[in-house]
This record gives structure tokens, sequence and C-alpha cells, in this order.
């Protein structure tokens, strides 16, 4: 058994380690020893389970001398591996499963609660302010003050095309 590909893979790194630290994206001197295998979101190697982007630029973890022989042994036939090679080769790439980062997750519980908290604080500060700091209502809004105010428009036909004048027929003197 070779290490080439596993020495190979190092010194890609050490190279683009090296091309990106002299001014380069910044975010390239993160992803450390992993492997870059896809361009990412917008063309940032950063990794983070998304089912909007199931495939992640990088690797999830570094390469360890152990994943280099699970590489190696990774290139014959899978039906050699072992269940826990198999799995260590996966969480080498990926940190959680589609299915644990889909997961119903009750973080849903506190987003509601916060929200029907600050709901309930909204409506307490509006009543406190309807009943400690607005005043009683004007005399203007009695029904008698409100259709005596209907009557004066209707009388001084005010905005007779389109307002609640035009409703009125004045021949009759009932409404349209």
């Amino acid at each position: 058994m070779s290490l080439f590909p596993c020495m190979k893979l190092r010194k890609l790194f050490q190279m683009t380690r090296r091309r990106f630290a002299s001014g380069g994206d910044g975010i390239r001197l993160m992803v450390a020893d992993r492997q870059v295998v896809g361009h990412g979101i917008n063309g940032r190697p950063i990794y983070f389970d998304s089912p909007d982007c199931p495939f992640p630029a990088i690797r999830y973890r570094e390469v360890t001398p152990e994943l280099c022989a699970l590489c190696e042994k990774e290139l014959d036939d899978w039906k050699k591996l072992s269940l826990d090679e198999k799995k260590q080769l996966y969480r080498y790439s990926f940190c959680q499963t589609y299915a644990e980062f889909q997961h119903f997750t009750p973080e849903w519980k506190l987003c509601l609660g916060v929200a029907l908290w600050l709901v309930s604080i909204g409506i307490a500060i509006s009543i406190s302010m309807k009943t400690v700091l607005y005043g009683k209502l004007p005399d203007t809004f009695s029904e008698e003050r409100q259709s005596a105010q209907l009557r004066r428009i209707i009388q001084l036909q005010m905005n007779p095309i389109t307002g609640i004048a035009s409703q009125w027929c004045y021949r009759e003197n009932k409404w349209k």
C-alpha cells in the first residue's frame, strides 16, 4: 500500500495554504487540512449541513493517517469494507446524515414562545395606553353629531362627483 494519494493531498493542501496566505481569500485559511471537493455556495469553501445545498464544498474532517489508510481501502471493492469503516468514511466527509439535519428540532417551541410573549407585551402596552394615556373621545364621535355632520355634507353638496354627496338624490331627498 502506498500513501501516494494521501501525500499528494497534503502537498496540494500546503500549496493552496501558501497561495492564499499571501492576501487571498481569508476563508481558505480556515479550511486548514480539509480537502476542497466542490464549488460551494457562492464559491466559498465553507462547511455546513443544509437541505438546499446537501454537498458541502469541503470535507468535514481533516486528513489523518487512519483516514488515509481508509481512503486506500476505499479504492478497492467496497464489499471488503466493514460497516464501521463505511461510517468512518462517511463521517470524514459529512457531520450529519441527511435525515439527522432534516430532523425536526424542538427549537420551534422557543420561537413560538418568544413570539407569543412579544405579542402579549404589545397588547398589554396598547391596553394600558388606551386606559391611562388616552382621554375620553371627543363629542364629534357621538351618533347624533355624526348624523348632523352627514346632513351638513349633503346640504353643502361637498364633493358631488365621487364623495358621499354623489350618493344622495337631491330631487327625491333619499339615498340613490
